[in-house]
């Protein structure tokens, strides 16, 4: 049987699609091809809205979500055409979906998770099983449903003979601790926001939706009195089990700490937010790993040359290096977590950790829509 999967993922930075064709045979992860596709402009700009309550909502998500499925289905494409597979080669997609709502155990206890998707579109339009749904499972074991990607990356990175974390810089930011140690538990959670400050307040300002290489904010200087504010914001100090998203850190949340900031130049609260990010998640590893030598880096801050640097300023003990060093390129790491995420659904295998989500135990996580 193939051992060839797809996977899809479009994160909370809403910068488009990342996709690989990856390759399990026998046990080893390589990646045979990658995919990226930006978001045209008008289904960005909706996939934002949808994060806040809104006139119309139910029909505007499901709009939303065949469009979704349509730029999945191009980047698919792409993939088979560039790689020169057929679609009956693979054995599954997995397609994370666009998450517009994350409220675990809230409001009722269970609270939810909302990825907006059509798998049932995407199989269609692809000829090949979809794996979606990936978090509710989590959330339904009283977990939260983040982060999913900590079993892969010690799939992928975690053979080594010290103590590593992979860092995972999208919209926000999330953690894996790696022991070496025998029976040492995996751990895995949220640090707060990622990009999706700076790219809100980068595209207000300037009009383009990312800060490139994060010279804006290597332009400002970091205003301490903003910095502490921000950094008083309860998340940071909540212990893990812990996971985050747009219904925190997002325009509302920025514009109520900077009512007091309004005469700082913009690109000094560019390069306050970027410390934020650098401040936060280095205060998670050295409260979590103190003993850590070895951060690696993915997503997009990992492009981020500004964003490195204060992170390896924060962390001098700490070697500070893209995942690129270690194989897989910062904007393949996700997609290929969710490629092996499909693959874990269709053997029927658990993938999720109850010591990084909280939930009752582990689960087979995602909903699969045969073509």
């Amino acid at each position: 049987m193939s051992e060839l999967y797809i996977g899809l993922m479009s994160g909370t930075s809403l910068d488009g699609v990342d996709g690989v064709l990856a390759d399990f045979t026998a046990g080893q992860m390589r990646v045979l091809q990658h995919c990226s596709a930006p978001f045209p402009p008008e289904l960005r700009a909706e996939l934002l809205a949808l994060n806040s309550s809104g006139s119309d909502e139910l029909h505007r998500a499901a709009l939303a979500g065949n469009a979704l499925a349509h730029s999945y289905a191009g980047v698919v494409q792409a993939l088979l055409s560039s790689s020169h597979t057929a679609p009956t080669a693979v054995r599954a997609i997995g397609a994370h979906g666009q998450t517009v709502r994350h409220r675990p155990q809230e409001f009722d206890g269970t609270g939810y998770t909302l990825q907006l998707n059509q798998p049932a579109l995407l199989a269609e339009l692809c000829g090949i099983d979809v794996v979606a749904d990936f978090r509710s499972r989590d959330v339904a074991a009283g977990g939260q449903g983040a982060p999913l990607v900590p079993p892969f990356h010690h799939a992928f990175f975690g053979q080594a003979e010290t103590t590593l974390a992979v860092l995972n810089i999208g919209g926000i930011s999330n953690i894996t601790i790696l022991d070496p140690a025998p029976n040492t538990p995996v751990l895995g959670f949220d640090c707060g926001p990622g990009n999706a400050l700076m790219d809100g307040w980068c595209h207000h300002h300037t009009g383009q939706t990312y800060d490139d290489a994060g010279q804006w904010a290597a332009s400002g200087q970091i205003n301490q009195p903003l910095l502490t504010t921000l950094l008083s914001e309860p998340f940071f100090a909540k212990p893990p089990p812990k996971s985050t998203g747009r219904d925190l850190f997002n325009a509302p949340w920025l514009a109520q700490h900077l009512h007091l900031f309004a005469a700082l130049p913009p690109q000094d609260v560019q390069a306050t937010l970027a410390e934020l990010t650098a401040q936060s998640c280095a205060q998670a590893l050295r409260t979590m790993a103190p003993a850590c030598r070895v951060l690696i880096v993915c997503g997009g801050g990992a492009l981020n040359t500004h964003l490195m640097q204060r992170l390896a300023h924060h962390l001098p003990d700490c070697q500070v290096q893209s995942s690129d060093v270690r194989g897989l390129p910062p904007l393949q790491v996700e997609a290929t977590a969710f490629a092996w995420l499909a693959q874990q659904a269709c053997l029927r295998q658990t993938a999720s950790l109850p010591k990084v989500t909280g939930a009752q135990g582990a689960r087979i996580l995602g909903a699969i829509y045969p073509a």
